[in-house]
């Protein structure tokens, strides 16, 4: 109490900072016997005290703090005024009673701003004297607000007299409609739907918005039901809340009647203003479609802008498919407008049945490069054996590399055509590198004895890239049954054949009798690249028998080969490459001593932390803050755990 006293007498200091200061301590001890002055210094005309005052007068609140506030609500002033009621929106529901006694007050504004503060309080008491101002209060902006307000509530307990304010006038129907709509029970959906017998079409407007909005299927039935008699504009509308509330998919299951009369509907709609609207009548056309309906999202589609309206022109693409294959689609394939044609391509795409990929293959050779490549590509997703010749034809009359992948993946990748064996094999001497991959893939997506007998000829050739490519395909087909030809491609003269030929060789490194042993070999190779290789092939074996292999690769010259022999020996925790690593530590190169210290913290056992200790307490910097480093993350961790 006296530390109170203290501060209602600061409060009057003619210094601005005392005043803040005392305001703020005020607050800070929850001095009721300050409520007053604090109320008072919301009229001054320092900004710094009003704001100091508005917050201690928020962190005290209380019955007290609501009385003081209620005169200011009378203020001439409207930034006082406003100030008030901002707090009282806040602590209002801790006094709410005398909020209640000003709904009825003589002065309208007084019962304006009652109504305000009334919703934001969140309380359920409030929904009654609302109520009663909505239905009884002579002040058209009074009922307004309660209406306002009681949306605020969302209350169900509202939805009723909500309903009968529907025969208000215009002004207050606006609210109470979107007061139905956030309230969204049965009871509002209810008191919507009645109101649509009487109220203007800017009213009907907001309540078909609002149906929408909340998405019962009992609104859904009523605005099927209303679609022949709505003006245009509303039917739009309307539209758009039915698929918002069924969903595209579920249109397809009403009555043929509903079906046809929701789809003339949708057509009027993808020429509304609104592109939410347009796009709602897209997504519906979808199950709904047709063949006028194709051509009109096929021409919106056209006229969007991909880096601008990038999600719309995928809803009219899927809408497209989802119509599938009309006449609409193959007349725009054949347009002369590459906008046109390139959006047919991607719908076709993703279209479904019968007959899609003819229209893709009898258009492709008079179309540009570009949508050459789309085609192909659109063709590898809907085409089947029907296209096989196709692709033969394009494979032996094409010239362009990315057209060339396209159909050796549609003969490899999808066809797995074995007859086309020949062909495919004959593009491993492509003189584009990609296609020569695509070439590979699909031959080792063929398969088959003769396709095998081929790149075992291939691991026999003088040449460098064909034993590589023979065998990169066996070990890819069936590396456990070419383990021998795989041996012996470990010694080949290439280090990339041998790279290669480890990487099939370690697909079995379960076989610790075998196919380990082939792998730890390579670790003693000649060039730095194929021990990398073999270091790395191990770390990711993860097999117990890996290790001696791996700590023995700590010696080795290459750094690289060193640094990933740690990193594994790390993630595996090794505990006994902790000597050798801190053997490494102190290595001249200063990117394997900091690779050595993470390693330790990976491993994580005693020996390592208190070996990392001792580092973070050393004469080199770099290395003791990398220790240091390194030991807080091990605390974090143990810490998460």
């Amino acid at each position: 109490m006296s530390e109170c006293g203290s501060l209602l007498e600061q409060l009057k200091s003619s210094d601005t900072v005392d005043v803040r200061e005392a305001a703020f301590l005020a607050g800070e001890g929850r001095c009721v016997e300050a409520v007053a002055a604090l109320a008072a210094l919301l009229e001054d005309e320092n900004i710094g005290v009003q704001e100091a005052a508005d917050v201690a007068l928020r962190k005290i609140g209380g019955p007290a703090t609501v009385e003081a506030l209620v005169p200011l609500l009378r203020s001439e002033r409207a930034p006082v005024r406003n100030l008030a009621m901002d707090i009282l929106r806040q602590i209002g529901v801790q006094h709410l009673g005398v909020l209640v006694e000003l709904v009825p007050d003589a002065d309208a504004d007084v019962r304006i701003f009652a109504a305000d503060i009334l919703g934001a309080t969140g309380s359920v008491r409030a929904v009654e004297p609302l109520v009663r101002a909505l239905l009884h209060d002579p002040e058209v902006n009074v009922r307004y607000q309660a209406a306002v307000s009681l949306g605020e509530l969302g209350s169900v307990d509202a939805a009723a007299a909500l309903g009968r304010a529907m025969k208000d006038e215009e002004w207050v129907q606006y609210a109470a409609v979107e007061a139905l709509a956030k309230i969204g029970h049965s009871p509002a959906v209810d008191a919507l739907l009645a109101a649509m017998n009487d109220c203007s079409d800017l009213v009907l407007s907001m309540v078909v918005d609002a149906l929408g909005s909340i998405g019962t299927p009992k609104a859904a039935s009523l605005l099927l039901k209303r679609l022949p008699v709505f003006p245009a504009v509303l039917a739009h509308k309307a539209a758009k809340a039915i698929v918002g509330i069924l969903g595209a998919r579920s249109l397809s299951l009403l009555s043929a009647q509903e079906r046809e009369t929701l789809r003339s509907s949708l057509l009027g709609a993808l020429d509304d203003e609104d592109p939410d609207v347009q796009d709602a009548a897209m997504l519906g056309l979808t199950s709904l479609g047709g063949e006028e309906a194709s051509w009109a999202v096929l021409n919106i589609a056209a006229g969007l802008d991909p880096d601008v309206h990038s999600e719309r022109l995928a809803t009219a693409i899927r809408a497209l498919a989802g119509i599938g294959l009309t006449e609409a689609l193959r007349k725009g394939l054949e347009s002369n407008d590459l906008n046109v044609a390139t959006t047919a391509v991607a719908a076709l795409a993703k279209c479904r049945g019968e007959g899609v990929s003819t229209p893709l293959m009898e258009q492709f050779w008079d179309k540009p490069l570009n949508l050459q490549r789309t085609m192909i590509a659109a063709l590898l997703e809907v085409g089947g054996p029907e296209a096989r010749q196709f692709c033969l034809d394009i494979l032996s009359r094409h010239y362009d590399g990315k057209v060339f992948r396209g159909a050796l993946r549609f003969l490899g990748e999808k066809l797995h055509d074995r007859d086309a064996g020949d062909v495919l094999f004959s593009f491993l001497e492509h003189k584009y590198n990609d296609v020569k991959e695509a070439a590979l893939d699909a031959c080792i997506a063929v398969g088959g004895e003769r396709m095998t007998r081929r790149f075992l000829e291939l691991v026999e050739s003088p040449d460098d890239l064909h034993r590589l490519m023979g065998v990169y395909a066996l070990g890819r087909m069936d590396g456990g049954g070419h383990i021998d030809v795989l041996e012996r491609a470990l010694s080949d003269p290439s280090p990339d054949v041998r790279k290669v030929a480890l990487e099939a060789v370690a697909e079995q490194c379960d076989d610790v009798n075998h196919a380990l042993p082939l792998v730890a070999e390579r670790l003693r190779d000649e060039n730095a690249e194929v021990r990398l290789t073999a270091v790395k092939l191990m770390g990711l074996c993860g097999h117990p028998e890996v290790v001696p292999h791996l700590l023995d690769a700590l010696h080795d010259p290459d750094d690289w080969v060193c640094i990933r022999a740690m990193e594994s020996l790390g993630s595996m925790r090794v505990a006994e490459a902790v000597p050798a690593l801190q053997e490494l530590v102190t290595s001249p190169n200063r990117l394997l001593g900091i690779k050595a210290v993470e390693a330790m913290g990976a491993v994580g056992d005693g020996a390592a932390f208190q070996a990392l200790l001792v580092i973070a307490g050393g004469d080199d910097p770099e290395l003791a803050d990398a220790a240091q480093d390194v030991i807080e993350a091990m605390q974090n961790a143990d810490g998460g755990a």
